[in-house]
């Protein structure tokens, strides 16, 4: 798999993606949160980036980029934040987000 370069805000736009898409629908309230943390411009690169890749290479990349950004305990709290808000957003938080949510706390931390 080739090496991501992305920027902070692009790997949180990729994570952001990645989790929205946890129940297999990203909801227009879930695609205005991303928007709300990255500009459209990043958006629209990132989402054509996630269109491509299969759930393996998502992780992967995350992973990859978790570590290359060099993430600390703070980073990593600020970013389950986020997704936490994109899951709350369109007032269901069900158990596929659930069990997404706790996954990634999993292989992140």
């Amino acid at each position: 798999m080739k090496q991501t370069h992305w920027t902070k805000e692009e790997l949180v736009a990729y994570i952001l993606l990645y989790t929205a898409h946890s129940n297999f629908e990203e909801a227009n309230l879930e695609k205005n949160v991303i928007i709300s943390k990255v500009d459209m411009q990043t958006f629209q690169k990132i989402h054509d980036e996630f269109d491509e890749d299969n759930d393996y290479q998502s992780l992967q990349k995350i992973i990859q980029g978790v570590e290359q950004h060099q993430y600390n305990s703070n980073d990593l709290k600020l970013l389950f934040t986020d997704i936490k808000t994109l899951f709350l957003s369109d007032g269901e938080y069900d158990i596929m987000e659930r069990n997404m949510f706790l996954f990634l706390k999993k292989i992140l931390s």
